[in-house]
């Protein structure tokens, strides 16, 4: 079977790129989405044992962004195997301070963008009667905290659109999974928590992330389809 071939949202940093570097090591064929291109470049440079990266710099809150990233994978890889929706932003904000601009963008980053990347990927998955896809998630989710309603609230339509799409797409061999994390050691996460508020000591490493991330595309976790796993920090 050729290599199987994954895209990855969110690739030029953090988790996304952590993903990236683990799935290059088992083989993986990866486009790297992302809005800027340079940080895409450094992460492809490190995805050693992949038989072929490509970068795709796009902004998944633009409309057309997703038909644009499926179809640069199925021009370059004939088919897609995997989804990862990684992208993520996080405006801290209490609920006074929170604008109409601020539920737009997390919206469209956590939501509307990995739907419509579903929603372009379906017609090949359900081709193939393969594909699995991925919702890098947060605990914030069910448990939210102090001055993140936007970011809290849209990761809790993430959740929702893993059950919906996997419910839907069991009779044609599609999986869908939700990843809730607790704190990850991101750039993300020190531009609103500094170390005296949320310890390194308490917060999970990317790569360890990545590593609990990758069953859940060859296979090896199938039988948690349509789950929200939880992979709270220490």
């Amino acid at each position: 079977m050729a290599a199987p071939v994954t895209i990855i949202t969110g690739a030029g940093s953090g988790i996304g790129r952590a993903l990236a570097q683990a799935l290059a090591a088992r083989g993986h064929r990866l486009l790297l989405v992302g809005r800027r291109r340079e940080m895409l470049l450094e992460t492809s440079l490190r995805c050693e044992g992949s038989p072929d990266v490509f970068c795709h710099s796009a902004d998944i809150c633009d409309e057309s962004a997703a038909a644009a990233i499926v179809n640069a994978a199925v021009g370059r890889f004939e088919r897609i195997d995997n989804l990862v929706n990684c992208a993520g932003i996080a405006p801290k904000k209490s609920i006074d301070k929170t604008t109409a601009h601020d539920l737009h963008a997390c919206f469209a980053v956590h939501a509307i963008g990995p739907a419509l990347l579903i929603i372009n990927c379906w017609r090949h998955f359900a081709n193939q009667r393969s594909g699995r896809i991925v919702n890098v998630s947060s605990l914030a989710a069910s448990d939210p905290f102090d001055g993140f309603l936007a970011y809290a609230a849209s990761k809790s339509a993430l959740d929702s659109l893993t059950r919906s799409t996997d419910r839907e797409g069991a009779p044609l061999g599609i999986k869908a999974f939700s990843i809730n994390l607790g704190c990850v050691e991101t750039a993300m996460l020190r531009s609103f928590a500094d170390e005296t508020l949320v310890p390194s000591a308490k917060t999970l490493s990317p790569d360890f992330v990545a590593s609990q991330i990758t069953p859940y595309l060859d296979g090896s976790r199938d039988r948690d389809h349509g789950r929200c796993i939880a992979l709270a920090s220490p």
